[in-house]
């Protein structure tokens, strides 16, 4: 009996549940900072490690993915790089469950990872979001370590972004326009935001005064084609930027990645809460991390 896409879901979010957190991987190592200078060096640029770390947590999952007897016999989960989401499961199931995989460095000021594709993609709820926490070993050196898993819907996601940007018509949410006959590699699922530029000539007032005449106008946004004329009308009356801060999913307000953020922030480690090592790596203050990394990483 074939299984349907929130079946393959649940099955690999029960899993994920169980997996070892604090796991290992042992292709990457830093070496440790053999002085406190070095040390301070070292936290001002180990962030920049997150988007090899990234795609090694990718090819770490997918592995992980294809060991799950439940669906050995139903397929194999694959990479897709480029293409969303990062796996699918290529299977006779329709549409192909899959899932998003963001790894989050939580040392960092923010999850910098944006969530882009639209309402429209995720109407059978087939595509989940993974949020990976990772660290070094030992905070600042030694083998990237997995801190937390989190596995969110990619639908609530999507629906959470929107709710949170749209405000016509002071910015507005758009969806692609519709490839659904280019081939895959072409097709666009990504929606942008759109900020009112104001001036004498573009007044929010004369805005909102287009808005009262627009017959049956929700403020609620939607994803339908009948909706985003309405609003597309706004563009081409008024001046709007493109907003480049759009969709960083640690913005948009969504309970569970909040829940996530706060529980991983909490966390203590080697002495101290991931939330306090990262409030004392942001303030650079030379002196407190020489004090904290020779008490807790043994630096001298």
């Amino acid at each position: 009996m074939l299984l349907k896409p929130n079946e393959v879901i649940n099955i690999v979010n029960s899993k994920i549940q169980v997996l070892p957190t604090q796991e290992e991987f042992d292709i990457l190592s830093i070496s440790k900072p053999k002085n406190i200078p070095e040390a301070i060096n070292l936290s001002k640029i180990i962030s920049k490690l997150s988007p090899l770390v990234g795609n090694l947590i990718e090819f770490r999952m997918v592995e992980f993915l294809n060991k799950i007897p439940e669906l050995e016999k139903f397929g194999i989960w694959k990479r897709q790089d480029p293409g969303f989401p990062d796996t699918v499961f290529e299977s006779k199931i329709k549409p192909a469950p899959g899932f998003e995989i963001k790894a989050w460095f939580p040392l960092a000021t923010e999850i910098t990872a944006r969530f882009k594709d639209s309402q429209n993609y995720f109407i059978n709820d087939q595509t989940y979001v993974l949020l990976i926490a990772w660290l070094p070993e030992y905070l600042l050196f030694g083998k990237p370590k997995i801190i937390d898993i989190c596995s969110i819907s990619g639908k609530s996601i999507a629906k959470a972004r929107d709710t949170h940007y749209h405000d016509p018509p002071n910015y507005l949410v758009l969806e692609p326009e519709d490839t659904t006959d280019r081939t895959s590699n072409l097709q666009q699922t990504n929606t942008n935001g759109y900020k009112f530029q104001e001036d004498k000539k573009n007044s929010l007032d004369k805005a909102k005064e287009f808005i009262k005449l627009m017959a049956d106008f929700s403020y609620v946004y939607e994803p339908s084609p009948e909706y985003q004329t309405k609003i597309r009308k706004l563009t081409e009356n008024f001046t709007y930027r493109l907003d480049t801060n759009y969709a960083k999913i640690d913005r948009i307000d969504h309970p569970e990645i909040e829940t996530f953020k706060t529980k991983v922030l909490n966390s203590v480690f080697h002495g101290s809460t991931i939330g306090n090592w990262a409030k004392l790596f942001s303030s650079r203050n030379e002196n407190s991390l020489a004090e904290q990394f020779k008490k807790h990483l043994f630096i001298k």
